[in-house]
């Protein structure tokens, strides 16, 4: 186990009804509030409506930004920042999954820095301090409402960038399994698989004596794969929604991570796939894995071999831990295509055109892996095993 440091100032307010709590809960830190949300979907389900009540009982001026988009956009960021200072705004409130958030947080960040926020994702600048920023979340998959990071697409160069700082952690999250009884199936799978490859991240490396770090993230995993079911049989079984936001939610607040030093290239390849043709997260990351587990089994065959036993309980029978691990790759796969992921760039309308200009891309913002050291002649043949 490596030397750490854990630090998570997020307060989570968890369960049935704590939605109502928002107006009071922002009002701690200001009046005057941004409403962040994306399409309208809030105002279908009835969300907006609860949402805007309590803040005017909480005597709060809301102030929106609405309309931000999968795979968010920087110019949707810049218009936030405006709003902000132009307005006045106290405290910045995401209603929404990853994309929202994300939006927010550098919303947030970028309100109280005299540059333009994209310096944060080119290294120009850094996020020294936010606005207040509040969650409520509606989507279980990215983990942002309990974490550091957020990652934006540049709608000119088609760059999809991640930033990480302690400046972006979320000063509350409320999470309401209720607010996600009604998130499509397609969602509810692409979340799912997202939180599921987060986990992957930080269990597929080669730090060695990592036992409490391995024994948590297969727990995270198994009760993914024994919900999941339930959740896409009964959309609206709150226990079942409640233990997948749950599971979201710690597979990604650098709890599972500490003392370890995880691999993400996966995650870096991704972005790419995703910043160009605009596909969901989850679909691309059920496409990438399995690839890249396949192409670095090799190196940590006995990772795989145990990620097989305790993870698919995959009795060993006299298989080494190649053989081993090459099962439960393959059960991973199997298991992506049973909740209705891609598993294919061809799947979701991708073809060979742009993979060498992508891998290019990715190499060249600096090294990528940890459990083998990517170059951009390994990333293309991950992203042409995969069509």
């Amino acid at each position: 186990m490596q030397n750490f440091e854990y630090w998570n100032p997020t307060r989570i307010l968890f369960g049935r009804g704590t939605t109502d709590r928002v107006g009071w809960e922002c009002r701690k830190y200001g009046e005057r509030v941004l409403l962040v949300y994306g399409g309208g979907s809030i105002k279908v389900t009835g969300l907006y409506e609860r949402v805007i009540v309590r803040l005017q009982e909480a005597g709060c001026s809301i102030f929106e930004l609405s309309g931000v988009q999968p795979n968010p956009r920087i110019s949707k960021v810049r218009e936030g920042v405006d709003i902000c200072r132009r307005e006045d705004i106290e405290v910045v409130l995401a209603v929404g999954g990853g994309s929202v958030i994300d939006t927010a947080k550098i919303v947030a960040a970028g309100a109280r820095y005299d540059g333009d926020a994209w310096d944060f994702f080119t290294g120009k600048g850094v996020p020294k301090e936010k606005l207040p920023l509040g969650v409520v979340l509606t989507l279980a998959a990215t983990g942002s409402e309990m974490n550091r990071n957020a990652v934006i697409t540049n709608d000119e160069t088609g760059e999809k960038l991640v930033v990480k700082n302690p400046v972006l952690f979320p000063d509350f999250s409320i999470l309401d399994p209720e607010n996600t009884f009604t998130v499509p199936r397609e969602h509810t799978v692409y979340g799912i698989v997202d939180m599921m490859a987060h986990v992957f991240e930080q269990y597929f490396h080669k730090t060695p004596e990592t036992p409490l770090q391995d024994r948590l993230s297969e727990g995270i995993m198994k009760t993914i794969i024994e919900y999941t079911p339930k959740v896409l049989a009964n959309p609206t079984d709150y226990d079942a929604r409640a233990t997948i936001m749950w599971c979201g939610t710690l597979a990604l607040n650098h709890l599972i991570e500490a003392g370890v030093v995880g691999d993400w290239a996966t995650h870096r390849m991704e972005l790419e796939l995703s910043g160009v043709y605009d596909i969901p997260h989850g679909a691309g990351l059920a496409i990438l894995f399995p690839q890249w587990m396949e192409y670095v089994l090799p190196l940590i065959p006995q990772r795989f071999a145990q990620f097989a036993e305790r993870v698919w309980e995959i009795p060993r029978n006299g298989r080494n831990d190649l053989e081993l691990g090459k099962m439960g790759i393959a059960r991973t796969r199997e298991w992506f295509r049973e909740i209705g992921a891609p598993l294919t760039l061809r799947e979701v309308g991708i073809g060979e055109d742009r993979l060498e200009e992508m891998a290019e891309r990715v190499a060249q913002r600096g090294p990528i892996g940890v459990v083998k050291v990517l170059t951009k002649e390994d990333i293309l043949t991950i992203y042409r095993r995969s069509l």
